[in-house]
């Protein structure tokens, strides 16, 4: 199996990863800790005005119909520079949910509003109750009694909930399910095939996350100095650092099977996404700990950046099913009597 990305989608990723460097900085990030939408609609035009907005929508609907693999390098961008923005759960799971339904207005005017940027979907869930950016969204998709509801956001009663992370905004949503706004009789596989989509955006940002703290650490240690010298040279810190980088370099295959399984349909697509969870996670976590070790306690505080991508991993973390529940399902996967496992399984034979 060939898990090299292809040229268009490594340079749109170099796309991405520039447009970030200019547009998405640490001072914005905190300058919208502040405001009270905590979003910035100038970021959501551009966003809409590089097309990403519109990436997983039909080309009839005015995307570019890519899929899962496109995706998942551009959501290590985001994590990478954490974007305070709802692309990934709009544009991505939300909009992936609407394309596999079929033809019907609602549907279809969701999908061309979500690929022009004039349009944003949140999505609830039974695994993930709390609904992000539902007070930015101009439609909610919630669930109930097996069916699959878009509720207008004049419908829903929204109330705030604290997060760690102050750019990752939750409500909790009370609502009444109206029959006109159905739009699927049956939900749970369109909503499971969300869960997926959700929980492997989480993998990838999370991915993207260890990348950058494990980036601050490098270029902090060598700045710190104690005794004379770059707290980088001392080999307690060089273990620490380069135990992330490992952790991070068998992490990231994961991540990429996990979206190839997702994109092809595969059979164990959703033990894969909860390996990929699992992975990306625990990459993360040990990167914000010894990046902390690295910076001290300083690492702690507003001016320094670090804090801005830890409390980011710490949301994502439990973002999309805490890893008990990835971990109950990649067992179930692994101890099942007829489990595909071994080489046999991952590697077709060459004749």
């Amino acid at each position: 199996m060939d898990f090299t990305f292809q040229e268009d989608q490594t340079l749109l990723a170099d796309t991405v990863r520039r447009f970030m460097v200019n547009e998405v900085s640490p001072e914005l990030i905190r300058e919208l800790w502040s405001r009270p939408s905590g979003r910035s609609p100038d970021l959501w035009r551009q966003l809409a005005e590089q097309g990403l907005t519109g990436l997983s929508v039909p080309a009839e609907h005015g995307g570019m119909g890519m899929g899962d693999v496109d995706w998942v390098l551009l959501a290590q961008e985001c994590g990478y520079h954490g974007l305070p923005a709802p692309l990934l759960e709009s544009s991505w799971v939300a909009a992936g949910l609407l394309a596999a339904l079929p033809p019907n207005d609602t549907r279809d005017r969701a999908l061309v509003g979500i690929a022009d940027g004039s349009l944003r979907v949140a999505l609830g869930h039974a695994y993930s109750p709390l609904v992000a950016d539902a007070d930015q969204a101009h439609l909610v998709l919630l669930e109930q009694g097996g069916r699959l509801f878009a509720m207008p956001s004049n419908r829903v009663a929204l109330t705030a909930q604290e997060s760690v992370d102050p750019s990752r905004r939750l409500f909790t949503v009370e609502w009444e399910s109206e029959p006109q706004y159905c739009i699927a009789e049956q939900a749970a596989p369109l909503m499971e095939q969300a869960f997926l989509l959700g929980a492997l955006a989480a993998g990838a940002q999370l991915l993207g996350l260890a990348q950058r703290m494990l980036d601050l650490a490098i270029d902090y240690s060598a700045e710190r100095k104690q005794f004379g010298k770059p707290v980088g040279s001392y080999q307690a810190l060089k273990h620490q650092l380069a135990d992330v980088a490992v952790k991070l370099e068998f992490a990231r295959p994961v991540v990429y099977r996990a979206a190839h399984a997702m994109a092809h349909g595969a059979d164990a697509a959703a033990a894969h996404v909860s390996h990929a969870k699992v992975a990306a996670a625990e990459a993360a976590l040990l990167a914000a700990r010894n990046a902390m070790q690295v910076h001290g306690a300083m690492g702690y505080t507003w001016e320094v950046d670090l804090q801005i991508f830890m409390k980011m991993t710490w949301a994502l973390d439990a973002a999309w099913g805490e890893r008990s529940l990835h971990l109950a399902r990649l067992r179930a996967h692994v101890l099942a009597p007829d489990a595909a496992l071994g080489p046999g399984s991952t590697f077709e034979e060459q004749e």
